[in-house]
């Protein structure tokens, strides 16, 4: 027992250590090949505090998924120069769990085009011009192309991109957004 934490810290403790065991159970062996057993084991506790926390292995990958916030910027071609370093890096486990799974879970794949949905919409509010949703649509969706070709692909020529050389690349793609 952690001394000076009352139970309901304890409790939120626990409940935060099996949420990040099961981000990386699901970014290692997608929401198939992940058990309610090896989240418990990665976190440490019995398989019945994970059900207990969180009532199911759904409802648990629903929550370990949610994509992070990405790079926030006024600029919009160097916000997604940002974004699209971001993502040549390594991918956080909850992305690289919802990605792994988007094409074989239909509750993935909804948490997917969501957020890549909020993205294309923010996006397009921020650009001027015409046809700004499909401009907004297409820049999401190459950032996304390129994601999975990265990480999932292993692509050659994105696999030791130099973050100078693909800025350098990226700045005239990105800078007829404005």
């Amino acid at each position: 027992m952690q001394q000076g934490m009352t139970r309901a810290e304890r409790r939120a403790a626990t409940a935060a250590r099996i949420l990040e065991a099961a981000q990386e159970e699901f970014g290692t062996h997608g929401e198939d090949g992940a058990t309610i057993r090896g989240i418990a084991r990665r976190a440490g506790v019995d398989p019945s505090l994970v059900l207990q926390h969180y009532g199911s292995k759904q409802a648990l990958f629903t929550l370990a998924v949610r994509p992070a916030v990405d790079l926030a910027g006024d600029d919009i071609p160097t916000h997604l120069a940002e974004v699209l370093q971001t993502r040549l890096r390594e991918l956080p486990a909850p992305t690289r769990a919802l990605m792994r799974s988007m094409l074989t879970s239909p509750e993935a794949a909804a948490v997917m085009r969501d957020y890549l949905q909020e993205r294309t919409d923010n996006l397009a509010r921020a650009m001027t011009g015409d046809h700004t949703e499909l401009r907004a649509a297409l820049m999401v969706s190459s950032i996304f192309g390129i994601t999975i070709a990265r990480h999932f692909l292993e692509l050659a020529p994105l696999m030791n991109v130099d973050a100078d050389e693909l800025a350098l690349l990226t700045e005239n793609w990105l800078g007829s957004l404005d």
